[in-house]
């Protein structure tokens, strides 16, 4: 079938029809899948990522992530180019985020104070340890986990977004104002306790 020549509804269950049989694992439907809608996932991921080489690498896993997704798709709910058109174009959003990712960690790195000798650092971790636990354990369950996935276990940004189902923004958001409600409450408790 040519696209082009096919009225709109007849493209729509053709798509869908290869859609189906790529999440059966046919090779040839999701080739000429493939092959129908290529060029209008490359004007997609190219309004997002205009540099060609990029534009490659992410059509490569876009394509990927339709082919493993295929067995979801609801022809129902949306067409096959829009389903597949969103998938493109968040992977190429995550492209783009994740090369801002390792400058926006090192910025964050930079205001880390450099550790002071022993012996030069006055600070009372015994007296702050139970503030910190109690202001903490007043937290939801899941910002705990989220601090605790973050920082205890080392947990990556881009891994926490996966496990959370948000983008990785909304981790870097969440767990800011997490230390920021940490902090203020830290404060609060060490005024309480000096009256």
């Amino acid at each position: 079938m040519t696209i082009g020549t096919a009225s709109t509804a007849e493209q729509r269950d053709h798509l869908s029809l290869l859609i189906a049989r790529a999440a059966e694992g046919e090779e040839a439907a999701f080739s000429e899948l493939y092959a129908l809608t290529n060029r209008k996932m490359r004007k997609t991921a190219s309004a997002v990522s205009p540099r060609g080489a990029e534009v490659e690498d992410i059509l490569q896993e876009a394509y990927l992530k339709i082919w493993r997704n295929a067995p979801n798709f609801n022809p129902d709910r949306s067409s096959p180019i829009s389903w597949m058109a969103v998938i493109v174009r968040n992977t190429a959003i995550d492209a783009l985020r994740l090369k801002t990712l390792p400058t926006t960690d090192l910025d964050f790195a930079l205001l880390v104070p450099e550790p002071v000798p022993d012996g030069a650092d006055d600070f009372d971790y015994d007296r702050a340890r139970p503030i910190a636990a109690t202001a903490i354990r007043q937290l939801p369950d899941d910002r705990q986990a989220l601090l605790s996935l973050a920082y205890i276990d080392g947990e990556s940004r881009q891994s926490l977004s996966e496990r959370f189902g948000v983008p990785v923004g909304t981790i870097k958001t969440w767990l800011r104002r997490t230390l920021e409600t940490v902090r203020t409450d830290c404060a609060a408790f060490e005024a309480q306790a000096a009256n």
